[in-house]
């Protein structure tokens, strides 16, 4: 299957390019940025393929039958849109658009194509999460009433200046880019509840006066003090669902010098503590005794898992978790985050 990159950054390199070439069903046949030296090191690095600064000569090539969408989030929907009018099946990165309205014109043109375009929420993918998915689908922990999420990091903002903090290029801050996994993880593991009504504030706060933000760490780049900072640095919310009641606290950037990265589902017969990125802890009670364990099991690269099922859906068809029917509910729930932010006040979604 020939399949191109759009986009030769950090996620590509990190994630869908040595995926790709793991997988022997796959051959990548371009390699696309409209960086022009980054392309052709992604040529010379792996090997194989063609570098193109302009993905419509992508979409010009009828051999190209797969394309992974891995620029900015502001150019996620008219390219993944032009590729599935082309005849493209798509895995765009995360989130799949800046707005919902762009994520719903996304979906549109997956539903009038017919072609497969799933979204990059890769935690779907995840062993340990989908462990946790089959303990509440089996009542393990009982009714799951409330679900706590904690994305919050000790002055980390990503590349001061840069395209995470420009709104206009990412669509916002600490929530779409960290948030969106932490609320699809909740979404997967509850069977996608119905999102019903939303409240929430965002902060723009820590580096807001750019030169004066001293940081612990910035990833994607050193600070660019000429640039923009106009989106949330931290944000808190609550999301009453068919299912579960979701709070969230989530910051790039606090003043607490701790890193809390984890998700508590909480049942009336058990629950549990997923530390992201890692393991999980289960709590209940037997025998009129409180117990606690760690269930340790193996775990595949998730990246590699999620390509291979694109790769393999693309040839059979199949309807991954990470259609974008199903995603699009966090961009629902995200957009609304912001709209109750902006308006200060609790938004009903029906």
């Amino acid at each position: 299957m020939k399949v191109a990159i759009i986009g030769c950054g950090t996620i590509a390199n990190n994630a869908h390019i040595p995926s790709y070439m793991n997988n022997a069903k796959a051959e990548i046949k371009y390699f696309c940025d409209i960086i022009p030296e980054r392309a052709q090191a992604a040529v010379e690095k792996y090997g194989c393929g063609a570098a193109v600064t302009d993905y419509h000569d992508v979409l010009r090539d009828p051999e190209v039958e797969a394309v992974s969408v891995c620029t900015p989030n502001n150019v996620h929907a008219p390219i993944a849109i032009d590729c599935l009018r082309a005849g493209k099946n798509v895995l765009c990165e995360k989130p799949a658009a800046r707005t919902y309205a762009e994520a719903l014109e996304m979906q549109k043109a997956q539903h009038e194509t017919g072609k497969v375009l799933n979204i990059g929420v890769v935690n779907r993918f995840n062993d340990g999460v989908n462990r946790i998915k089959e303990y509440i689908d089996s009542g393990k922990l009982g009714e799951v009433f409330h679900v706590y999420v904690s994305f919050r990091s000790h002055r980390s903002i990503p590349g001061l200046g840069g395209a995470f903090t420009t709104k206009a290029i990412a669509g916002g801050g600490a929530l779409i880019d960290w948030g969106v996994h932490f609320l699809d993880i909740v979404m997967y593991c509850c069977s996608d509840p119905k999102p019903l009504t939303v409240s929430g504030e965002t902060f723009c706060r820590l580096g807001r006066n750019m030169k004066e933000y001293v940081y612990n760490d910035m990833w994607a780049g050193p600070p660019d003090y000429s640039g923009t900072y106009d989106v949330d640095d931290s944000v808190t919310g609550m999301i009453r669902t068919s299912g579960p009641v979701i709070t969230l606290n989530g910051a790039w950037a606090q003043n607490i010098g701790e890193s809390e990265m984890f998700i508590d589902f909480m049942g009336d017969k058990a629950g549990i503590r997923l530390q992201y990125g890692s393991d999980f802890r289960l709590y209940t009670t037997e025998n009129g005794a409180l117990i606690d364990y760690k269930p340790s099991f193996q775990t595949r690269n998730h990246f590699q898992t999620e390509i291979d099922a694109f790769v393999d859906c693309v040839e059979s068809g199949e309807r991954l978790p990470s259609h974008i029917d199903t995603a699009i509910i966090t961009a629902r729930m995200m957009q609304a985050i912001y709209d109750s932010a902006e308006a200060h006040k609790e938004i009903a979604l029906g």
